[in-house]
């Protein structure tokens, strides 16, 4: 069972097939010691190396193909490793037993949404080539009004720096005042793409989540900072809209499956409290909006008149005042009712009994002593 080399080398996840043809042509490429030629075929057992370096590879009949979405929260960054430290989006996965996650796209650090992962690294190539014309779906919040001649703007295209861009579609959401939600569609994976569009025209994002990238869709169930394996059907749609064949072995299986159904039927939290955060930056943004009340506060805001009544009959209730009783005692928490007798009757104040310790009826010394061993639950042998 043999493979051609710049396959095997653009599935490892190394560029696309193409490029790896420029590679192995340039003599960078060794297959058992001896420099590659374009279309070499490989087997299971050789030694392949790029520019001295060993590289691990499968033959594609034994690879399972697998492939994750991720909900990416705020603050990591898209990156294996981060000389800054911070959070980056790999230490959040799984580990992949022989091979490793390629991801698929990018989002900044201040972006949210659907991320994709795979081990196929020639289906990340083929998903992110301008040329296949991949729709990636967002979320937008934008500061400012979007008048129909700014939206007219953005569809037919503007100039940015590196060259011109249009959304391919773009709809009103929802919002109030001038933040308002809009849904768009690219078709390119440029740098900051869609906040460049939005900004070439004066308007500022200050919210941006992917919901969808291709066919995949951004589940409900999926939280902030989880991700979800994707089954057999999926993976199989995926590959046909880039025109790659569907894999033996691809799907979901045992415990992975299992998980999967207990995730929809009940949802993990969110880790790290990013949708959390989102919502209490939204709730400061707006300024228009009061914070909530609480309290007697919150009650004299939504029914003054309800507040005022009981203002006027004297009975608060608030928190640890507990309602006067009859008889004028009010019942506080540790104060228990008088008794009769005049004893109070607290908590570590009984009532003394005749026959305490020390006052009970002293036992006649002379008086004979039952024998050790026999009391009544001991049986005689």
């Amino acid at each position: 069972m043999s493979e051609k080399l710049q396959k095997v080398l653009a599935r490892v996840g190394l560029g696309s097939r193409r490029y790896m043809e420029e590679v192995i042509a340039a003599g960078r490429v060794s297959v058992n010691g001896q420099v590659a030629q374009v279309g070499e075929r490989i087997e299971p057992g050789d030694e392949l190396r790029i520019d001295g370096r060993k590289v691990q590879f499968q033959i594609e009949d034994e690879i399972r193909r697998r492939v994750l979405i991720y909900y990416k929260p705020e603050g990591e960054i898209c990156s294996r490793n981060d000389p800054e430290n911070r959070p980056t989006v790999f230490e959040q996965l799984p580990q992949i037993q022989g091979d490793r996650w390629v991801m698929v796209g990018r989002l900044d650090i201040n972006s949210t949404g659907l991320l994709l992962f795979t081990n196929d690294g020639e289906l990340a190539n083929r998903l992110m080539h301008p040329s296949n014309e991949i729709e990636r779906e967002y979320a937008v919040r934008v500061m400012g009004e979007v008048t129909p001649q700014l939206k007219n703007n953005m569809l037919k295209g503007v100039m940015l720096d590196d060259g011109p861009a249009k959304f391919e579609s773009f709809t009103e959401i929802g919002g109030d005042g001038i933040n308002r939600w809009f849904q768009v569609v690219v078709k390119e994976g440029r740098n900051r793409e869609v906040r460049r569009i939005f900004e070439s025209q004066g308007l500022k994002v200050s919210r941006l989540l992917r919901t969808r990238y291709g066919t995949v869709i951004l589940p409900r169930e999926l939280r902030t900072g989880r991700w979800m394996e994707l089954d057999k059907n999926d993976i199989d749609n995926l590959t046909k809209s880039v025109e790659l064949k569907p894999r033996q072995g691809t799907g979901l299986f045992g415990m992975a499956k299992r998980r999967n159904e207990r995730m929809q039927e009940k949802p993990m939290a969110a880790r790290r409290g990013g949708f959390l955060r989102q919502q209490r930056r939204d709730t400061e943004d707006e300024g228009s909006q009061q914070k909530p009340a609480f309290g007697r506060e919150r009650e004299r805001r939504e029914n003054p008149n309800s507040y005022a009544q009981r203002q006027q009959d004297g009975n608060q209730g608030t928190y640890g005042q507990r309602e006067r009783r009859q008889d004028g005692n009010q019942g506080a928490y540790g104060q228990r009712e008088r008794r009769q007798d005049g004893n109070q009757g607290t908590y570590g104040q009984r009532e003394r009994r005749d026959d305490s310790f020390g006052n009970r009826e002293r036992r006649d010394e002379n008086a004979p002593r039952k024998p050790f061993g026999t009391h009544k639950s001991f049986k005689k042998f």
